[in-house]
């Protein structure tokens, strides 16, 4: 809680109870402390036995929401419907029908305004529960409408529904499996979102409507690697909330996120004065926020504008000046870690490890691979755990830890194999790792140009792109044939137009 709701709590609190209220005293103590020792606050308060606490936290628990929401109330349009339904079913239940009705047809009115379909599918609901029952005389021809209303709102509802769900069902398989592998999974994923699309009508949609179908497109073209399809609709997506500038103030989070994919769109195409260029529209974003600041803005404000700084960093070739900002990261990390979901601490770990293997700096990279390579749940995101072994690998042979890379290759293999992920660009590096001790001087060199030719040869491949996002090998490949920095091979390939 912050300062403010902690003050306003108090205030609510003891409008009917005294402070030595035992909920108040709990709150009180709970505050005072930086980690939550129930034993230690049980016996701080000497009046509460331990066999009440149980009962006292949940009563507290309860009073501190109903405050939260009372704060909230005139911030947030839906705790605000939620007020008027409520205060309508009161003046239902007292008899007062028309007065009733006058309530519900104002909330079903911002409702629509502000594109809460299911809220007004309620509203809706409840007002014709009334007009059935009692015979208000309100309207002519109530019945029709309110008819007309529900069978609309229900077209509307699902749609989407549908739509929502197709977004949720995408993001799951890209947080499960990444990136299609083969011609088998492009078919599936393509074969499906055909299917769940293919009787919607995609011309006339509202507002939400039209958001989740720029978000599937979003999550689907990621999944089949076609970036460019992606750039189009993350643009979609935020041009979207331009056009209708009270959505903004609405919902922040969903313009927040669509920034966040046009920029992950923008660094896999490789656009850097574009991507630098978003980026500035988000970090405006969220020092002015159209709306009140809270934890969940705050939370993903900081994943998003991290993650764009990261990328901006890959893309220019500046990795010695990105690992400057990783002990305020990790401040960061630390400061959200209830917030923040496991998947993206992983990936920040990934792109942590990456900003330090370019830098030079292997012995960091290997520790920041290693969070990821010990994780427990090694099924999330499985292709993060199995790009961040083959780093780790290159990471020890540029150690010159010949011995550990020759040992660790066949637990990798295996491991790839477990995941069924052993792709062409794995098994070329693998392949290639395990034959380095035998050579040296210009036969070395010669290596390294043999495999980066057969890796450029697979980066035209269909579904072979994978690899490459998460790790910059031909690059690394260069500097070696070179005997250059790999961020001075990265900053060489910029382009005049970025």
């Amino acid at each position: 809680m912050t300062k403010a709701e902690k003050r306003a709590f108090k205030i609510y609190a003891t409008r009917n109870n005294t402070p030595d209220a035992k909920f108040i005293k709990l709150f009180n103590a709970v505050d005072k402390v930086t980690d939550y020792d129930e034993d230690a606050i049980i016996k701080s308060l000497k009046t509460i036995k331990k066999r009440q606490f149980s009962n006292l936290k949940a009563h507290l628990y309860k009073q501190i929401l109903t405050s939260l929401r009372l704060t909230n109330i005139n911030h947030n349009v839906d705790i605000m419907l939620r007020e008027q339904i409520d205060h309508a079913r009161i003046l239902y239940n007292k008899g007062l029908y028309k007065q009733s009705l006058r309530l519900l047809d104002k909330a079903k009115s911002l409702a629509h305004q502000n594109h809460r379909h299911s809220l007004e599918y309620e509203i809706l609901t409840f007002e014709r529960i009334i007009e059935s029952q009692y015979i208000t005389r309100s309207l002519e021809n109530r019945a029709d409408e309110l008819i007309e209303q529900a069978e609309e709102k229900l077209q509307t509802l699902s749609n989407y529904n549908r739509l929502s769900n197709i977004s949720l069902r995408l993001y799951g398989i890209y947080i499960k499996a990444g990136h299609v592998r083969d011609q088998n999974d492009y078919k599936n994923i393509s074969q499906y979102f055909k299917k769940e699309l293919e009787d919607i009508d995609q011309e006339n949609l509202g507002f939400f409507e039209q958001l989740y179908l720029y978000v599937s497109y979003a999550w689907y073209s990621l999944i089949v690697q076609d970036f460019l399809l992606q750039y189009r609709y993350a643009q979609k997506w935020v041009d979207l909330f331009h056009d209708n500038q009270d959505m903004l103030e609405l919902e922040p989070i969903w313009y927040l996120k669509g920034q966040h994919v046009l920029l992950e769109a923008l660094f896999v195409l490789g656009h850097y004065k574009k991507h630098e260029e978003v980026k500035g529209h988000l970090e405006s974003f969220l020092k002015n926020p159209p709306t009140r600041s809270n934890e969940n803005l705050e939370t993903l404000g900081f994943m998003y504008l991290y993650t764009s700084k990261i990328n901006g960093h890959f893309i220019a070739g500046t990795f010695s000046e990105g690992v400057k900002m990783v002990p305020e990261l990790n401040q960061k990390i630390d400061k959200y870690s209830q917030q923040v979901d496991p998947h993206r601490i992983l990936v920040f770990y990934y792109k942590i490890a990456c900003l330090y293997f370019g830098a030079g700096n292997n012995d960091k990279a290997i520790e920041y691979l290693n969070k990821i390579i010990n994780y427990p749940d090694q099924k999330l995101r499985e292709d993060l755990h199995c790009f961040a072994r083959i780093l780790n690998l290159i990471a020890h042979y540029e150690l010159g830890n010949q011995t550990h890379v020759e040992y660790q290759i066949r637990s990798v293999y295996r491991f790839l194999r477990k995941m069924n992920d052993l792709n062409l660009v794995q098994q070329e590096i693998l392949n290639f790792l395990q034959n380095l001790g035998r050579a040296n001087g210009l036969s070395l060199k010669e290596k390294f140009k043999k495999l980066r030719e057969r890796l450029l040869e697979i980066n035209e491949m269909p579904y072979q792109k994978r690899p490459f996002l998460y790790l910059d090998i031909i690059s690394w490949l260069e500097s070696k044939i070179h005997e250059k920095p790999v961020q001075n091979i990265i900053k060489q390939k910029l382009t005049p137009r970025n």
